[in-house]
């Protein structure tokens, strides 16, 4: 029997999830990686003994019957290199409390304190909301349907759905889909709002008068759902899914820079690399954003990649600050992810998120020193204009940038500034280099309706997988986008006949097509 050769282009983790699930499947497949690493925006880079998380550095979704855990059924991983967390983080207010993000019950004590009683309204809906959503989500075929399958199941699984949960809505949330978060904020106090914008603004990519409703509460959810440190970092995610995809019995291939997909007849059927080699294929799947897959194709692009180049006008880069400090300047059980709010708008570092390695994993730094890692919003024009037209205003302002990440890490960490060994930053001009993403664009598409993602097939046997589809950003959104992509690829290439039902196991509910 010929198996159709597979190539996955990128070794993120909704790569990798596709692929080591097609693997398991029987199908032959390569992942190209124009790195050295795999993980990408969620990736562990080495640097002078340090260990930094590139870009994501919030793990969650691990919890039984979670995205994680369906991944792990649906690729044969036995276990994630994952310790639990608590709290998830705590979000600083200026001029306002420190309000610390429990999973448990403390966090109705946490939000009574900080926004007072009127405001578990609030939270309530927006638990509720997304109790209904995620039963929804791992329930039925992902938001949108692409063809008049998936349009029939869609309909058929969700009505079922909402037959037996319709206990669990509201009847205003129908109107969720079409109002954002802020429609539940009418009358809330000033700090209630501004906690709301920051967490959505790192969650959603926007803040609660643009992000829609359904995705703003599930967005608001991760903390509650429980947040996970990997060993080794973030990229320990990622290589736990490479290594799945090469126990299934396919490859992945590093320093591979695809420079080129071949289509003919609008089917695909070969991938190029930098290295001047050429991979045959059937099916392509690229963990890259649209406009990298339309530079890719060339004059072969399909009609839906024909669009303006650049990326959407609320779109977002991420400026970081990779540092590494003296363990002695953290006080003992400090929380290890903190959001300091210094001031509106939240955007280029008036808004700073901060993880650091936990004191148990001595493989991040070395010994007596801890690795932080700082980023922010940040627009993506200005520093291509200056890095294109006047290089030393460019270092300028990553030096102004850099301080006042720095000076906003302080308000937390008051020793760190004599503490600091070294102190590395990043500007989406170094995302592009490391992760090829164009313009340095990362998070996603802003969740501000529910139309806003991309479908995955961009054409016959090619298909996008990350965070520009639903259910967007995050690790474990991105990971639910692969099942989805894993389970359509394996039934439109109608592999039934020498694939038992069992073998796809808890994500055969996933898609169709």
């Amino acid at each position: 029997m010929v198996i159709s050769p597979v190539i996955v282009i990128g070794a993120g983790v909704g790569g990798l999830t596709t692929a080591a699930i097609l693997a398991k499947a029987g199908l032959s497949v390569t992942v190209l990686e124009a790195h050295v690493y795999p993980g990408g925006c969620a990736g562990t880079f080495y640097h002078k003994k340090y260990r930094f998380d590139a870009g994501a550095t919030l793990a969650g979704g691990f919890y039984p019957g979670g995205p994680m855990d369906l991944v792990a059924q649906a690729t044969g991983i036995k276990t994630w290199p994952a310790r639990p967390d608590e709290p998830a983080m705590v979000v600083h207010l200026p001029d306002g409390p420190a309000v610390t993000r429990w999973s448990d019950e403390r966090r109705w004590d946490e939000r009574r304190t900080a926004f007072g009683e009127s405001s578990l309204a609030f939270w309530r809906w927006q638990e509720r909301t997304a109790d209904a959503l995620w039963a929804l989500a791992l329930s039925v075929p992902p938001w949108p349907p692409q063809n008049l399958t998936e349009t029939f199941k869609l309909a058929r699984d969700g009505s079922a759905w909402l037959g037996r949960d319709v206990r669990r809505l509201h009847p205003r949330l129908v109107l969720d889909a079409f109002r954002p978060v802020a429609a539940h904020l009418t009358g809330a106090s000033s700090k209630l709002r501004q906690f709301v914008d920051a967490q959505l603004l790192i969650a959603a990519q926007t803040t609660s008068g643009y992000t829609n409703a359904l995705y703003g509460a599930s967005a608001l959810d991760l903390p509650r759902r429980g947040v996970v440190h990997l060993t080794g970092g973030m990229g320990g995610l990622a290589e736990t899914l490479a290594e799945a995809v090469r126990q299934n019995g396919g490859e992945v291939l590093y320093k591979q820079e695809v420079t080129r997909i071949v289509l003919e007849k609008g089917r695909p059927v070969a991938v190029e690399t930098k290295r001047r080699q050429s991979f045959p294929a059937k099916t392509v799947i690229v963990n890259l954003p649209p406009w990298n897959v339309a530079s890719l194709l060339g004059d072969s692009v399909p009609p839906k990649l024909r669009r303006p180049s650049p990326p959407p006008e609320d779109g977002w880069g991420a400026f970081m600050a990779y540092v590494g400090l003296e363990a002695a300047a953290i006080p003992n059980h400090f929380p290890l992810h903190h959001q300091v709010v210094v001031r509106e708008p939240l955007a280029e570092a008036n808004s700073v998120f901060i993880s650091l390695s936990p004191a148990w994993d001595e493989s991040r730094a070395p010994a007596g020193q801890r690795a932080l890692t700082l980023s922010t919003h940040t627009g993506l024009k200005t520093w291509w204009h200056l890095f294109e037209t006047d290089r030393q205003a460019y270092e300028a302002r990553k030096q102004a940038y850099t301080e006042k990440m720095l000076a906003a890490v302080a308000q937390v960490l008051p020793d760190m500034r004599a503490a600091v060994q070294l102190v590395m930053p990043g500007t989406p001009v170094t995302f592009q280099r490391f992760t090829r993403r164009a313009w340095g664009w990362v998070g996603g598409f802003p969740q501000t309706h529910l139309f806003r993602t991309w479908a995955p097939r961009l054409a016959p046997h090619l298909w996008l997988v990350g965070d520009s589809i639903f259910p967007g950003q995050s690790t474990a959104a991105v990971a639910l986008g692969g099942i989805r992509v894993a389970q359509t690829v394996l039934n439109n290439q109608k592999i039934g006949a020498f694939v038992r039902q069992e073998e796809l196991g808890p994500f055969s509910r996933f898609g169709s097509g």
